[in-house]
């Protein structure tokens, strides 16, 4: 597994890096199969944001879904440890339900779907915009553009679209911990947006590709 630790707006000393290695080796027994994890360490320099000065964000790339977690704290050894948690849990989740999707194979019990928790729902800020961005050509590819003279910034990100099941999608939605997921209806062919509404409801947003 290939452990890949880089920091934005800040340096990230060997110590650290050493610790998040060490951190990280719970992995191999929730998922076997990971073959990347990505360790993002972001610094925050607004002194009004002392108390999530720190932010980390962990993904982990594997055959399946991707699955991410994030958190910030006033100090970066905080900060992971509050995103190892989510993402431990992220994790266990994942492999209950390839159990379930094996027992439902092998014509075994079935198992309850999971239960979401408000942690689940954990929404990055969003802070950037551009007036005429670059455009990402290859996966997993970010280009970040300033808007003029402003400090305003867009991030663009580069994701594959697989086509899948609404349920999937909510599924691969709560892996990411975000309150939205963009995927390409399997039935319809049609592209859509889940996203999570007031309390514990979900909602569905399509676009007719055929207009026009």
């Amino acid at each position: 597994m290939e452990i890949v630790v880089t920091g934005r707006n800040t340096d990230v000393t060997d110590r650290f890096r050493e610790h998040v290695e060490d951190k990280l080796q719970k992995i191999d027994q929730l998922a076997p199969r990971a073959q990347r994890v990505e360790v993002e360490v972001l610094h925050e320099n607004n002194p009004s944001q002392a108390d999530t000065s720190e932010r980390i964000e962990i993904t982990v790339r594997d055959k399946g879904p991707v699955i991410r977690a994030e958190a910030a704290a006033s100090d970066r050894y905080g900060a992971l440890d509050l995103a190892l948690d989510k993402l431990f849990e992220r994790l266990r989740r994942a492999r209950d339900r390839r159990k379930a999707h094996g027992q439902r194979r092998s014509g075994g019990e079935k198992v309850e779907p999971l239960n979401l928790t408000p942690d689940d729902v954990n929404v990055k800020p969003v802070k950037e915009t551009a007036d005429e961005p670059s455009v990402p050509t290859e996966l997993g590819e970010a280009i970040e553009t300033q808007l003029g003279d402003s400090p305003v910034v867009v991030r663009q990100k580069l994701y594959e679209a697989k086509p899948m099941s609404i349920d999937q999608a909510l599924y691969e939605m709560e892996l990411v911990g975000h309150d939205f997921f963009l995927f390409i209806d399997e039935e319809t062919k049609q592209p859509c947006a889940t996203y999570h509404r007031h309390g514990w409801t979900y909602g569905v947003i399509r676009l007719d590709a055929t207009v026009g």
